[in-house]
């Protein structure tokens, strides 16, 4: 983990090869799988809070926003829009995601999932992350996991100031299988001898896209859908 450590903290940028054709894809999801546990994100709200550069208007304004456009029973209206960071310069937080992944997010990757990458890079097996999270706070665990791809979610911004809205496509649901049929489309990748790993709902279409299919440390009744359709199941820690 510490040679994990120290490649992040030398590069701050995606690692993208120019060259999948004709490969097989590993396809990791990344909170809870990836990086065991809470949301990368919940945990930069935390990191942000106790330096003060959010606080109760922020959690206002999100909480406001969710009950005017909240469905029955779902939080999803949150994964796209992140009004606690609307009106704040780009520049600025995104210095501060970065700092935040290198300090916080870096040391908590899973030894088995480094293990099993390792193993899948070995086989010549491209490394893609596809995750809703931002993509200032994964990039250096993409670069230093060599990542051929990582999909994440971008914050929109004007004038160099963030509107609190995403770019899109989302990389959560649909929009993680409508990325990966593009990448297979473009790279002539054949999804039967893919290969995904993914923790919950949100990565059910991933997973059901691919031949090889795994579900990892599971939440919110994925551990039922995956003996449901036989999927092996791991706890990565």
């Amino acid at each position: 983990m510490e040679d994990l450590l120290g490649l992040a903290t030398t590069s701050s940028a995606f690692r993208i090869e120019p060259r999948l054709t004709g490969r097989v894809a590993a396809f990791f999801d990344v909170d809870n799988t990836v990086l065991p546990g809470e949301a990368s994100e919940v945990r930069f709200f935390r990191w942000l809070w106790r330096r003060g550069v959010v606080g109760w208007p922020e959690v206002r304004a999100s909480i406001s926003w969710l009950i005017r456009h909240l469905p029955p029973l779902s939080l999803h209206p949150l994964r796209e829009r992140k009004l606690y960071l609307a009106g704040k310069p780009s520049r600025v937080i995104r210095h501060l995601g970065e700092e935040f992944c290198r300090e916080q997010l870096c040391p908590r990757v899973s030894p088995t999932a480094t293990r099993v990458i390792e193993e899948h890079r070995k086989a010549g097996h491209a490394i893609v992350l596809l995750t809703g999270s931002l993509d200032f706070l994964i990039g250096p665990i993409a670069a230093a996991l060599q990542a051929e791809r990582c999909f994440a979610g971008r914050l929109e911004q004007i004038d160099g100031v963030y509107t609190g809205r995403l770019v899109p496509p989302l990389p959560y649901g649909q929009g993680k299988r409508r990325l990966i049929e593009q990448l297979a489309r473009d790279f002539s990748l054949d999804l039967s001898r893919c290969y995904a790993y993914g923790d919950s709902p949100g990565d059910f279409e991933l997973l059901q896209a691919v031949g090889h299919p795994t579900v990892i440390n599971p939440i919110r009744g994925m551990a039922r859908t995956a003996k449901r359709k036989r999927w092996p199941i791991q706890q990565w820690r």
